[in-house]
């Protein structure tokens, strides 16, 4: 069953895409006296085909929805099939039952994976988008996790308030948007974690003028694309983002940056040997 704060913040997220829809695009007819934003809840409940007080209890999170009930809801909101997968994980479906898997041995097995790319930066990141474990481009690249205060060694951290990942990455923010956005997609239950909330705040305090960016109930898949990094005295590289899931922790996540082509691995290998030199981090607190 979902906690109290999980209900919620379903709620909130079916909430924010109903205020999203116009009348027009579920075919319904606009009236010059529509006051709420998007679709009115009794909209959304007869589209459902349920009842207008229940739907009412839901966004409220004062109630559990089955599966079939939330697909139904998730239909009439023409969720995609992320913000589908998103509602089923706060209401408690899709998630792995039993405690979360122990860290320290998840990271033990993979960083053998994670060393075996020499010139691919690579990291694993848990249910929280903490780091778990990198490798050397890892460090090369984007600068050595260790210089980072453990509390705030987080993958959604480092895209808003690391000045060294924002100076060597081109188009910087697509992508830092896109990794907020799968933390909601795949976080489930996580969202409730008190390491959540404590990486929330260090985000507010840290790089406060984006907070829309957290305080959004949008969600997406982090697809595979291609990115472009300038490391300086390096010139431009080429690399294809590609993630994937540990089979021994499913919740978990493997990041991978591969260069694209000759040029670009040999500048890799250039920068394996000479490391950026530091740019500073955004001072934490």
């Amino acid at each position: 069953m979902s906690t109290p704060l999980v209900s919620q913040e379903l709620g909130a997220f079916l909430r924010a895409h109903r205020e999203q829809l116009k009348p027009a695009d579920v075919g319904l007819r606009s009236t010059a006296r529509r006051r709420t934003p998007g679709l009115r809840r009794e909209e959304v409940a007869s589209l459902s085909g349920v009842g207008l007080a229940w739907y009412t209890w839901l966004e409220q999170g004062r109630v559990t929805a089955s599966r079939q009930v939330l697909e139904a809801v998730t239909r009439a909101l023409q969720l995609d099939a992320a913000g589908l997968r998103h509602a089923m994980r706060l209401a408690g479906y899709h998630e792995p039952a039993g405690p979360a898997p122990v860290d320290g041995g998840l990271a033990a097995a993979v960083q053998p994976v994670l060393d075996s790319w020499p010139l691919s930066p690579a990291v694993l990141l848990d249910r929280h988008f903490d780091l778990l474990g990198w490798n050397t481009p890892w460090s090369a690249l984007w600068g050595p996790p260790e210089a980072v205060p453990a509390d705030r060694r987080n993958l959604m951290w480092l895209m808003a308030a690391d000045q060294r990942l924002r100076t060597v990455l081109h188009d910087w923010e697509p992508l830092a948007m896109n990794v907020f956005q799968h933390f909601r997609a795949q976080a489930g239950p996580a969202l409730a974690d008190p390491r959540t909330g404590e990486v929330y705040r260090h985000l507010d305090e840290d790089a406060p003028e984006l907070r829309h960016w957290w305080g959004c109930h949008s969600v997406a898949e982090l697809t595979a694309r291609a990115v472009l990094v300038e490391p300086a005295g390096i010139g431009p590289v080429r690399l294809t983002l590609s993630s994937f899931h540990p089979v021994d922790d499913p919740s978990a996540l493997v990041l991978l940056f591969t260069p694209a082509g000759a040029e670009d691995r040999a500048r890799m290998t250039s920068l394996a040997a000479h490391p950026l030199r530091s740019v500073p981090t955004r001072e934490a607190g």
